[in-house]
């Protein structure tokens, strides 16, 4: 059964950092891209970052580039975003989901609705 679970979360003030982790179960992760998504109380689901099999390719929405970084760890069938400089708005339920044929910026942008498999998430609040 492909199962994701996602870890890390919590609560930190502004301007904290945090390192949330996605672990896959059920299948190898280097067969398929992964994308982190974060959804806001009331707001719909926004692509964050998404990264290539390969981890040569990655994605960063406008809002979080040079503060977030992804990364993979194949061999671990884990995938990581470290998270710097947080602000109140990045509050919300970060979850992971695995994508196939589309490019890495569209798994993250115009495709969030197609993707088949996602994790329950991890909540992560951000208040001082």
């Amino acid at each position: 059964q492909l199962q994701f679970v996602e870890s890390g979360g919590g609560l930190v003030q502004p301007g904290g950092s945090l390192r949330l982790s996605c672990k896959a179960s059920g299948f190898t992760l280097d067969s398929t891209k992964i994308g982190w998504f974060r959804q806001a109380p009331g707001k719909e689901r926004e692509g964050v970052s998404c990264i290539s099999i390969g981890g040569g390719i990655t994605y960063y929405a406008a809002s979080v580039q040079g503060r977030f970084t992804i990364s993979r760890a194949n061999a671990q069938n884990t995938v990581y975003m470290k998270m710097n400089n947080l602000k109140a708005e990045e509050t919300g339920v970060y979850s992971c989901a695995a994508g196939v044929g589309y490019t890495t910026h569209d798994m993250c942008t115009s495709q969030i609705s197609l993707l088949r498999y996602w994790g329950k998430g991890t909540l992560v609040t951000v208040s001082s």
